[in-house]
Order: C-alpha cells, then sequence, then structure tokens
C-alpha cells in the first residue's frame, strides 16, 4: 500500500520511510513483506506489518524509559511509527546467547548450546556483499564508526541485551539472538548514538522455553509454516493485542 501523498524518501525490505510532517523526523511504514537470505527468498506475509509496529513500538519506548535513546517517537496507527531522522552507521550488531543461525555453520556448534557469554558481533550493510563479518578495526579503518562510537555502540548492545532477556524471560521466551542498528542523532554542532531501525520477531530468534518452538523469522527462512502465527503469539505475551 502505498502513500500517494506523502514523499517517500526510502523503501527496504520490510518498511518504507516517507518525510515526517516536521523537520528531522520520519514516517517509518511497516510491510507486509517477508524476506530472507539477502532477499533471495521473498514473500508477503498478511498482517506482519502491523504487529511489527506493535511490538517494536512497544520494546522501543521500553528502551527510551531505560534513558537509552532510539529513534523512536510514537507509533502513528496500525502500521506506522513517527521516528527521528537519523544518520544510520553501516554496521549490523548481532548479539548472540544462545548458538544458532550462521554461528552454527562457521563453528560447528550445535544449535540450542548456550553461550558462555554473550557475544556481540559486526556486520557490514551491504546485501551485495552479503553483509560480511567485520571486525573493530575494519570498522574504524573504514570510517564506519569511530573508536568512541563503537565503544558506545558495544556497551548499549549488551544493556539492550540484559533488559530483552527479562522482558522475553518473563514471557516464557528464550532470547537466543538479535540484531540491532544505530545512527546519530544530531543535535546542533553534536550528535549522539541512538537506537534505530526496529525490534521485532523479523530481527530476533525467539524459542519457547518449554517446547523450544520457533517464534520468529526462522519460520519463514527454513519453511516451517504458521510465520503470522508466532508473531501474533509474541504479541499476545507482551501483551500488546
Amino acid at each position: 500500500m502505498t502513500q500517494p501523498n506523502r514523499k517517500k524518501i526510502y523503501e527496504g525490505k520490510a518498511k518504507i520511510l516517507y518525510k515526517g510532517p516536521k523537520q528531522n523526523t520520519i514516517i517509518q511504514y511497516y510491510k507486509d513483506d517477508a524476506t530472507a537470505f539477502n532477499n533471495k527468498k521473498r514473500s508477503t506475509i498478511n498482517g506482519k506489518g502491523s504487529l511489527n509496529n506493535r511490538i517494536s513500538s512497544f520494546l522501543m519506548e521500553k528502551i527510551n524509559n531505560l534513558g537509552i535513546t532510539t529513534h523512536f517517537i510514537k507509533r502513528l496507527n496500525m502500521r506506522e511509527q513517527l521516528v527521528h531522522s537519523v544518520d544510520i552507521i553501516p554496521v549490523e550488531i548481532v548479539v548472540r546467547n544462545i548458538a544458532a543461525g550462521s554461528i552454527c555453520k562457521r563453528f560447528n556448534i550445535e544449535e540450542g548450546k548456550d553461550l558462555p557469554k554473550s557475544i556481540v558481533e559486526y556486520y557490514y550493510k551491504s546485501d551485495e556483499l552479503g553483509d560480511p563479518l567485520v571486525l573493530e578495526d575494519h570498522i574504524i579503518a573504514f570510517e564506519w564508526a569511530t573508536n568512541q562510537e563503537l565503544e558506545e555502540i558495544y556497551n548499549l548492545s549488551l544493556r539492550i541485551n540484559d533488559f530483552l532477556l527479562g522482558i522475553f524471560s518473563s514471557i516464557g521466551i528464550k532470547l537466543v539472538d538479535f540484531k540491532l542498528e544505530f545512527g546519530r542523532l544530531y543535535s546542533g554542532e553534536d550528535n549522539i548514538i541512538v537506537l534505530a531501525d526496529e525490534l521485532s520477531p523479523d530481527n530476533f530468534r525467539l524459542w519457547d522455553n518449554v517446547t523450544g518452538k520457533k517464534l520468529d523469522k526462522d519460520r519463514f527462512r527454513l519453511n516451517l509454516g504458521n510465520t503470522i502465527d508466532a508473531y501474533r503469539e509474541v504479541a499476545e505475551r507482551l501483551g500488546v493485542l
């Protein structure tokens, strides 16, 4: 669904960004499109966008209340949020608590193994290159972020992880791993690092504590079926439906 009276800024795989009503604001519209494997697998999951909007709005607001600044301002309607315009840092941060996905293939680790500590990984945001794993030295050398910014991103990622572990544990869900993005929010001559993008089952791996049932995008990736039901279950457990 397009919004013909708005100025489109960008369209990604799961969201459309429109110019906001005030300077330096953006309206973030959640689509029902589903993609995996760097857009090689695509489909439409009716209702996914509205569920992700509700879940992400709820979690972003909670994180704002913790004193961690995010780009989130407010949820506007079923599919839209008002957010601050930020300069996105082209690095995806993945925080891992339990072995799953690519880390199992890279190190021949059994899926489901508890990691001895939470692991923070960095990936360069580039669909063309397949979002390659990068080191801190790459990020600093290529000037994607400064050493100080990277240290702040690392510390914020672990704080967010600790908070989300508690949130999901309280509703009987294991937070296996998740992806974060950060950006620079300019204020006068200075800028601050803020959490951006979204927090939803599109970016999380979530398993039921008792059954191990996957409640996230892996249901789409792995052809497990009932993807929208899993997303709805997460929303219901969080109390946002």
